[in-house]
């Protein structure tokens, strides 16, 4: 299947919304948030000087697809991963006033919007800084925090399996959140919304449920050395979907998943608000931002998958309208076209 513009823009600018809905709330505690919002919680964008403003997950989401774009060959796993880490690095020259790089290639540097500290993950900006790059098979640390998926969607989006296996598409995906956060559960959650992501972006025909059973089955078999890791990560998704597909309430529902701050966590919540919610992209953010836990990296991700699933043009106005960088999320939905 050929690339969608409606699908990339789509999932691009569905993650930023649902990063900056949930980025008001994302320290804040469920009675805070009820009792600030009402008992439906936050529904609708708080603005800063009419702007909605995004946080880091929307930062290194952009920096993640440029990174793609920067790759001499974007087909070699070497080239792809040496292009993503040069953009990260870029990404922490943004952030941390004291890093310098000599030799700065991309061009989101220069956006104002991309040099605010938005509440950068500390495990981000302390892997960055390390002279070595993480990897699969060379860690950088032990970390399964959510930062690491919550910023990959682009890689599904970007490759086609007319050219690659979905297989070697989810360990791009992997690879990309080895980077920063070297425990199993952070990079195959990583390879599991690569693989959802990859397959609504590029198939029409197939469901999101088909798309995130698809998920269930291969992701684990990616690295077979981690068994405990693949079980745990099997049964939380599963748990996803039985709760999708059941009446429990959202709240219920999501504290049996977990708070979102682990990557796995994050997934499961974002997997089941877009399954329980697919064809409501309003229903979904509302659902997966309003917790005790990583409000903005699960409405992000909610927003990435949703976004893919029902393109850009079925996501509500009210969360286009005043969305910090949607020039430039257009900017990089066009050049990942090309």
């Amino acid at each position: 299947m050929m690339k969608d513009y409606n699908k990339i823009l789509g999932c691009l600018v569905g993650g930023a919304a649902g990063d900056a809905l949930g980025y008001a709330v994302e320290f804040d505690r469920e009675k805070t948030i009820f009792g600030k919002y009402g008992k439906s919680g936050i529904c609708n964008y708080e603005l800063v000087n009419g702007k909605a403003l995004i946080s880091d997950d929307t930062q290194m989401t952009l920096f993640t697809a440029a990174g793609i774009l920067l790759a001499k060959d974007s087909l070699d796993y070497t080239d792809f991963i040496t292009g993503v880490h040069q953009a990260y690095k870029e990404w922490l020259m943004t952030q941390d006033r004291h890093y310098k790089m000599k030799n700065v290639k991309t061009w989101l540097v220069d956006i104002p919007e991309m040099n605010a500290r938005r509440a950068p993950g500390l495990t981000c900006l302390n892997a960055l800084r390390e002279n070595s790059m993480g990897g699969i098979y060379d860690p950088v640390n032990n970390s399964k925090g959510c930062g690491g998926v919550m910023r990959v969607a682009p890689i599904g989006l970007f490759y086609d399996t007319d050219i690659l296996s979905v297989e070697d598409i989810d360990c791009m995906g992997a690879g990309a959140a080895a980077i920063t956060h070297g425990h199993p559960l952070g990079y195959i959650s990583a390879a599991g919304l690569v693989h959802v992501v990859q397959i609504v972006s590029h198939d029409p025909s197939v469901s999101l449920l088909d798309a995130v059973t698809d998920m269930i089955e291969k992701v684990p078999g990616l690295y077979p050395d981690e068994e405990a890791d693949n079980v745990l990560f099997s049964k939380l998704m599963k748990k996803a979907v039985t709760l999708a597909e059941s009446d429990i309430p959202d709240l219920e529902a999501i504290h049996q998943l977990g708070e979102g701050w682990v990557a796995e966590e994050a997934l499961a919540i974002a997997v089941y608000c877009a399954l329980k919610y697919a064809d409501n992209f309003d229903a979904a953010l509302i659902a997966s931002v309003n917790h005790n836990g990583d409000s903005d990296s699960t409405g992000a991700i909610t927003g990435n998958i949703l976004g893919a699933y029902l393109g850009y043009d079925k996501i509500p106005c009210k969360y286009t309208d005043n969305l910090e960088l949607l020039d430039v999320m257009k900017r990089i939905a066009g050049e990942m076209m090309s």
